[in-house]
């Protein structure tokens, strides 16, 4: 997957959090990351892997999401394997 098309999952990941009332402060809480940090963020393709990091923890998050941007499920993780920090590692 190309990084723009990454960032762009990703954004609407951020996106779809934002839009979430349950799941945004959970977020928050766990990355620390303020309201401020939303917006500035959205331009970091670091601060964006840590979006798909959160999105990725938990099947039905990432079920949720998926169906709402109609992507297909392996999209998310795809796109958090192309952003900084998340290559495979290479264990030879």
């Amino acid at each position: 997957m190309h990084r723009d098309t990454a960032e762009t999952i990703a954004l609407d990941a951020l996106a779809w959090l934002a839009g979430n009332d349950e799941l945004l402060p959970v977020f928050m809480g766990s990355t620390g990351a303020g309201i401020d940090d939303l917006r500035t963020g959205a331009s970091n393709p670091e601060f964006l892997a840590a979006v798909l990091d959160f999105l990725t923890m938990d099947d039905a998050w990432v079920q949720a999401f998926c169906t709402s941007a109609g992507l297909g499920l392996d999209r998310p993780l795809a796109a958090r394997q192309a952003l900084p920090g998340g290559a495979l590692p290479n264990w030879t």
